[in-house]
């Protein structure tokens, strides 16, 4: 019986690595598909669109700075960096051709390269952490970052909590729709429609507070356009840059209505109470708009029109040298109408978006080599310290000390009780400034103890629960033959406790393997990103889902056959070794010594 248990796991285990290496060899492509994390060059120069709303009404510019303190002046020591020499700066990954991680494996982007750029004018070193937008301004603003880089655009509320530097790119707004829809302009939208927006962005304010509707909002953008693609929502207000990106001819859906506001542009975050940082900013954006380096950088990437009324820098940098885009697209037949194409079948669209077998070889390469050791290493550290504290947690538990047991009570209750993005939140960035001598402002270990404190508090529940099924009778036996409470709970109650809860606490480390991708909100750098992060950052790359379904695959190497050791031991633990049969040289010596 037991042999073909072990043939049966086998097999399964065969199939899942054949599985994954099927779709890392691949049959084919369905396309051929475009690196959205690589500058697109002069030659996808684009017009201003022609479906453009009238803009807000726009007040006088109250935050561009008249001018700038001269680069020599400035001292960078005095800048209140994390770390001396070091500009240490907070982005995203999923939102090219702004910020992403390209297929090297390093944080660029039009916003980051320009960020660089000024860094270089200072003499600085740039250290990119992704992040997620959400928690972007509240990290910047608690210490975690020198800088948020993210295409932010500026507005009120945020500089309530936030610093920013000169404005640097303006960008559209885009209304995004099936086809079919009815909807062609922004008033169209009312209470009834679904509008997907990126939550905590600037288009999530602008659909709540002017067009007064309540949006339905995603983590990313690729998630949000998915959803429209999909028909789950009936509309998208995105970032101009991210929809030219994500709509492709054949997916059925059109940028119907652009609009903009003349009060709003995209800056760097940086703390409010850093201003020598934020003055030193603005003077390294001037020095990079006067040499032709901000021109460069922005035909390389973002190659559209700029908004008319409307400069990068302070009030008294030059107005960057930018070709005629506008004649560039001409010359291509683009006039900034959205091409029509056919739509795609559904199958098409699912084979497409989900099992493109290129980028499923593309995937793996990163997906081992970077997200499976930090997935591996996440699960095992925090699953030894949880372990470890949850053991302690159920003895205080049950301990007939009421100091002891009160506080292990609250303990599990608040930590069982709070989700765990909140858990990771707290101790990353409540903790993090604290020990930031110690961690060097890297949280990566800090997520780890928060990811052993939210197992323990289920570990714990599980030990206390192995424990109080052992029978009454043992720990009496025990106190019988002279053992005193401790010894008996030590050598004898426990360890049969233990035992009988193994499949459980292995069911807690499947669980801290898939909860490592929640690591990401603390930022971490492209080094250290876990199977989700990697697949992720594909994902934006190339604006298809397959490198996500890559990841999950990976995570299924790593938990089904964890799942199937647990159900073997729990099988072996309910039966029982099965018995052998004796030789004849054993019977012989047992009766013999009969």
């Amino acid at each position: 019986m037991s042999g073909l248990l072990v043939a049966r796991y086998r097999a399964l285990l065969a199939l899942i690595l054949l599985t994954v290496g099927f779709a890392a060899t691949g049959c084919g492509s369905t396309g051929e598909s475009r690196d959205l994390c690589a500058p697109p060059g002069v030659n996808a120069a684009s017009a201003a669109p022609e479906n453009l709303a009238i803009p807000a009404a726009a007040g006088p510019d109250r935050y561009t700075t008249a001018t700038v303190a001269p680069l020599e002046s400035i001292d960078v020591n005095r800048l209140g960096l994390l770390t001396p020499g070091v500009l240490s700066v907070g982005t995203l990954s999923d939102a090219p051709p702004s910020i992403c991680v390209n297929s090297a494996g390093s944080f660029t982007g039009f916003d980051n390269e320009l960020l660089r750029a000024v860094a270089a004018k200072l003499g600085l070193r740039v250290e990119f952490s992704g992040t997620e937008f959400a928690g972007l301004l509240a990290q910047v603003a608690g210490g975690r970052f020198d800088v948020g880089s993210s295409n932010i655009t500026t507005t009120d509320a945020r500089r309530e909590l936030v610093g920013f530097t000169n404005g640097y790119d303006f960008g559209y707004f885009a209304l995004v729709v099936s086809d079919t829809s009815p909807v062609k302009g922004f008033d169209d939208l009312g209470p009834g429609s679904r509008i997907a927006v990126v939550q905590g962005t600037v288009q999530d304010e602008y659909v709540v507070n002017t067009l007064g509707l309540d949006p339905v909002k995603f983590p990313d953008y690729n998630t949000a356009y998915a959803n429209l693609r999909t028909g789950q929502v009936d509309a998208w207000v995105a970032p101009s840059a991210q929809a030219d990106g994500a709509v492709k001819p054949g997916d059925g859906t059109a940028i119907v209505a652009n609009s903009f506001s003349l009060d709003n542009f995209a800056a760097w975050a940086v703390n409010k109470g850093n201003q020598p940082l934020i003055d030193a900013l603005n003077s390294g954006l001037d020095a990079v708009i006067a040499d032709g380096t901000y021109a460069r950088l922005y035909s390389d990437w973002v190659p559209r029109e700029l908004p008319p009324g409307w400069k990068p820098g302070s009030k008294a940098a030059p107005v960057p040298d930018l070709p005629d885009f506008a004649a560039l697209a001409a010359e291509r037949g683009d006039t900034g109408a959205t091409e029509q194409s056919a739509p795609k079948s559904t199958l098409q669209q699912l084979g497409e978006t989900f099992f493109d077998w290129e980028l499923y070889r593309k995937a793996f390469p990163d997906l081992i080599k970077t997200g499976l050791p930090n997935t591996l290493i996440l699960a095992v550290v925090s699953g030894v310290l949880g372990t470890l504290l949850g053991m302690l947690l159920a003895v205080a538990g049950i301990s007939r000390t009421r100091w002891l047991r009160w506080p292990a009570r609250v303990y599990t209750d608040i930590f069982r009780g709070l989700p765990a993005v909140v858990i990771i939140l707290i101790i990353g960035l409540g903790i993090g400034p604290v020990v930031r001598d110690i961690t060097g402002s890297n949280p990566y270990w800090l997520g780890a103890v928060a990811l052993a404190l939210l197992a323990s508090a289920y570990i714990g529940e599980i030990f206390r629960s192995g424990i109080q099924s052992v029978e009454p009778g043992q720990l009496e036996a025990a106190r019988a033959i002279g053992l005193g409470y401790r010894q008996a709970m030590t050598l004898v109650v426990i360890p049969q406790g233990v035992r009988r809860v193994l499949p459980a606490l292995m069911n807690q480390f499947i669980a801290l393997i898939k909860d490592s991708s929640l690591i990401y909100f603390l930022g971490l750098l492209a080094s250290q990103r876990e199977l989700f992060a990697v697949g992720r950052d594909l994902n934006a790359q190339t604006g298809n889902l397959s490198p996500l379904v890559a990841a999950g695959l990976m995570y299924l190497v790593l938990t089904v056959p964890l799942t199937h050791l647990v159900n073997y031991i729990d099988r072996r633990m309910r039966t029982g070794r099965p018995d052998r049969p004796l030789d004849e040289l054993e019977q012989a010596t047992i009766t013999e010594g009969r």
